[in-house]
């Protein structure tokens, strides 16, 4: 039995890198073909001998290279037993450069990788990431597998060892229906790094010239909000709350007074031990910074997702796992998480060099100003502080939650974040309220288990990022008029920046928001379908949204019909003086 001569049943994709062969040209072949030279006569000798005896054999052999060339590598060849007892087929593990190259001959099973350990390695203290624990049970998992087993796991080690494992169009096309403008909608809102076109010309852009500090208008207590408004914002416990009338009756300032009036009812004041006055200020001041100019980016914006945030924190669950330190943590990060928004993404940012694309180093641009624009408001006056009088304990762990909701709200990374969430809680709450089988019984002790298990550190950290990403974006779920208002106003401010991109020579980040060619129904449904129902569907899943996704479906058929009767262009800034 000569061991080189037998037939290849299966190459690995290492294998195929190091030889320059495909699996298609190896397969079917003899091993011999690969192997012919002076240099292996002692190896095969020495691997037929102790295959004959039902042993492994370990050393040096050489493989020929497609070049021509050929190249040493560690060998392990192991026989393989089938059910009868006799040899069914021989599995060679080698090593070159670190990597691991696997072949299989005359049988249908894979060995796992195997790397040779340096002295250093083996004497070195033993530290692993998760990631790669997960990758060595995975390689355990290989040996003694089925051929069609075995190669379904080298795909999945392909898989982990890419750098965007949350991603769902990292390995298939964008989107699966190669919708043109679904592709640039995941595009330009998911991109960060759009490599720059030449441009005659530089125009440095500023986010803002020098931050308002305490506007000169007189502070307002709760007690002191005018009726008409005071009418609006009783009603703000409800999912159909009326922001943009509030913006109206205020002038344009709804994040001051919705703000003191839901800070209120959480007891905020209360928790951070400071006076209403200096609520009013803070309020007051972030307010300033949110910039009045923007469609969409406003402090109306800021105030919508304050309230979602609100409503989604008085749903039963959230009331049973958060404390008070987590629901004012929520609120604030609520309140600034746009503050002093230019109205541009962040990969616009990045295409002109803007500074804070620079200072952040093109990772998560905006995100990280508004976390940073925070703390530095904050800080600049005791009058203004409202988090002076914490313990540092409670400042840090205050300040880490701000900052972590806030950077969470990088649709970057939406789908590690929703990847993350639906198989940590969505699944696991399935899983724990599926087991019930005698509801009566098991139901205190399956809500007790539920939310303890919610309840750890980790569990709300995922739970409080995906509550300010589903409020950040709850546009498509609101009452229908709120619905159309806020997708004129995005497509206004996208339009806007296209504008800018086009006549500064920069790439076009979104081309669907171009004003002659936009279709906002086919944005909206693009959007919908892309990003928010499986996130929605996972959030109804942990707090019973199910209300707003009534909404959702409303405003879905609302914009397919739109598509489908008119199949027309429509001018955003039109849309919005006409409404």
């Amino acid at each position: 039995m000569d061991f080189f001569a037998l037939m290849l049943k299966f190459v690995n994709h290492a294998y195929e890198r190091l030889s320059g062969y495909s699996s298609e040209e190896l397969v079917g072949r003899d091993a011999s073909e690969f192997h012919k030279t002076d240099r292996n006569r002692e190896a095969v000798e020495s691997i037929n001998g102790q295959l004959k005896k039902g042993k492994h054999w370990e050393g040096t052999c050489y493989t020929r290279r497609k070049t021509g060339d050929t190249v040493p590598v560690h060998c392990k060849v192991i026989p393989v037993p089938g059910r009868n007892g006799s040899v069914a087929q021989y599995v060679s593990v080698r090593s070159h450069s670190g990597e691991s190259y696997n072949t299989v001959a005359n049988g249908s099973m894979m060995a796992f990788p195997r790397r040779r350990e340096s002295i250093v390695t083996a004497h070195s203290m033993s530290i692993e990431a998760p990631i790669t624990k997960v990758i060595n049970i995975i390689n355990a998992a290989q040996e003694g597998s089925p051929l069609n087993i075995a190669q379904d796991l080298d795909k999945v080690l392909e898989i982990l060892q890419t750098s965007e494992l949350y991603s769902p169009f990292q390995h298939q096309a964008i989107p699966p229906n190669d919708d043109p403008m679904a592709s640039d909608l995941v595009g330009g809102l998911m991109s960060q790094n759009v490599k720059r076109k030449f441009s005659a010309h530089e125009i440095q852009r500023s986010s803002h010239h020098g931050h308002q500090h305490i506007p000169s208008s007189p502070a307002c207590s709760l007690s002191q909000i005018p009726e008409p408004i005071m009418n609006v914002l009783n009603l703000d416990d409800s999912w159909s709350f009326d922001i943009i009338e509030l913006e109206r009756l205020t002038n344009k300032r709804p994040l001051m007074y919705l703000g003191l009036k839901i800070f209120s009812r959480f007891g905020v004041c209360e928790y951070l031990n400071i006076s209403e006055s200096c609520l009013v200020n803070w309020l007051q001041m972030i307010e300033a910074n949110y910039q009045s100019r923007n469609h969409y980016h406003n402090s109306t914006h800021a105030a919508d997702v304050l309230h979602a945030t609100a409503y989604f924190l008085e749903r039963e669950r959230s009331r049973e796992i958060f404390d008070q330190q987590d629901q004012v943590a929520c609120l604030i990060a609520a309140v600034v998480h746009d503050v002093d928004h230019p109205a541009r993404t962040n990969a616009f940012l990045i295409n002109e060099k803007h500074q804070l694309a620079i200072l952040y180093n093109d990772q998560a641009v905006l995100e990280n100003h508004h976390a940073s624009m925070c703390f530095r408001l904050t800080h600049k006056d005791p009058s203004v502080d409202i988090f002076k009088n914490l313990s540092s304990d409670d400042y840090k762990a205050v300040r880490h939650s701000i900052i972590d909701m806030v950077l969470a709200t990088d649709m970057k990374q939406h789908f590690e974040h929703l990847s993350k969430f639906t198989t940590s809680i969505s699944k696991h709450l399935q899983k724990l309220e599926g087991d019930n089988t005698d509801v009566e019984i098991a139901h205190e002790i399956d809500m007790a288990t539920i939310i303890t298990d919610l309840s750890s550190y980790e569990n709300r950290t995922l739970i409080k990022r995906m509550m300010i990403k589903c409020a950040d974006v709850s546009n498509p779920l609101r009452p229908l008029t709120l619905c159309k208002e806020w997708a004129m106003r995005i497509a206004e401010e996208y339009c806007e920046q296209t504008d800018e991109e086009k006549s500064r020579g920069l790439p076009v980040v979104m081309a669907q928001f171009d004003r002659k060619t936009l279709n906002i129904p086919k944005c909206q449904l693009a959007f919908i379908n892309i990003f928010i129902t499986s996130m929605f569907d996972a959030w109804d899943v942990y707090c019973d949204v199910s209300d707003l996704m009534k909404n959702l479906q409303i405003n879905f058929d609302y914009w397919k019909a739109q598509e489908e009767l008119t199949g027309k262009e429509q001018h955003p800034s039109q849309a919005i003086d006409n409404s």
